[in-house]
């Protein structure tokens, strides 16, 4: 049986490392959304957890950041690992 609470926070690491990678190259979640074809306002709400994108937007996303979605998606489960695991 799939683990839905591990799958959930795999996703919304991923979309941080995502956030995090555009915010190290300096630039606006304008100029990204404008790069991968969806509006500000879903790249806004997609970064806030607020949306949960397709996969297809997390690879225009990606793609538009230059970024290898493999590489964020290793660093992400990762970082989960490292984490205490709640009691």
């Amino acid at each position: 049986m799939p683990d839905i609470g591990h799958h959930q926070a795999v996703c919304a690491e991923v979309i941080r490392q995502l956030r995090e990678e555009r915010r190290r190259r300096g630039l606006s979640n304008y100029a990204v959304a404008k790069r991968c074809g969806v509006s500000q306002s879903m790249l806004s709400l997609v970064e806030r957890g607020l949306r949960n994108p397709t996969l297809e937007t997390v690879l225009k996303i990606s793609d538009a950041l230059e970024a290898d979605l493999s590489d964020i998606l290793k660093r992400a489960t990762e970082r989960l690992k490292a984490q205490p695991k709640a009691k």
